[in-house]
């Protein structure tokens, strides 16, 4: 081989070096282009499962809230249940209770007022089961909650905003106010 056919081979090797070279570069950037997508890709699944994970524990938080405020309200609906049965009554009570105060005149009356006594009682009884009771006036320090002040007056032998007479009695069922306390309270 003469000289130029050598420097012709040499310059196929190094051109054909060269170009080996660049398919190298371009396969290594391929790569590099995959394994980016490819993190690209973990990166933003990684990122929908946890606001998959968010929008669960969400979803449970609003189920469990969900569950407490219904046995919250069945809890307050048992514990309620004969609210409006007692207000109902409670005109009846306070009828009841003007009727005893009459002064019977003769055995017959007597023995009806006996009979009535008995009813009441037994009446007031069941109440009192079911939780019902009588809110407390008299020499009481006035509180708005259960009571309501229809007049005021001056009586020296009282404090200052303590209840001196109840003109009509007040209920409460459990801890709820069914019916306030008609009150007159010291100035």
């Amino acid at each position: 081989m003469n000289e130029k056919e050598s420097q012709a081979v040499e310059e196929e090797t190094l051109q054909a070096e060269e170009e080996h070279k660049e398919e190298e570069v371009v396969e290594g950037n391929a790569a590099e282009s995959e394994e980016e997508a490819a993190e690209d890709e973990g990166t933003a699944a990684q990122k929908e499962i946890e606001d998959l994970r968010n929008r669960l524990l969400r979803t449970q938080a609003d189920y469990d809230n969900f569950r407490r405020r219904s046995r919250e309200e069945k809890e307050a609906a048992a514990k309620y249940r004969s609210q409006a049965v007692i207000e109902a009554l409670l005109p009846v009570i306070d009828n009841f209770e003007r009727a005893l105060l009459v002064k019977p005149e003769t055995d017959e009356a007597k023995s009806l007022l006996q009979g009535m006594e008995m009813v009441y009682r037994q009446f007031q009884d069941t109440l009192k089961n079911e939780g019902v009771e009588v809110i407390e006036t008299v020499g009481q320090t006035f509180d708005p909650h259960l009571h309501q002040a229809v007049m005021q007056v001056e009586e020296p032998e009282f404090e200052s905003n303590q209840i001196v007479e109840e003109l009509q009695k007040g209920y409460k069922l459990k801890d709820r106010v069914l019916r306030p306390s008609m009150v007159k309270v010291n100035a």
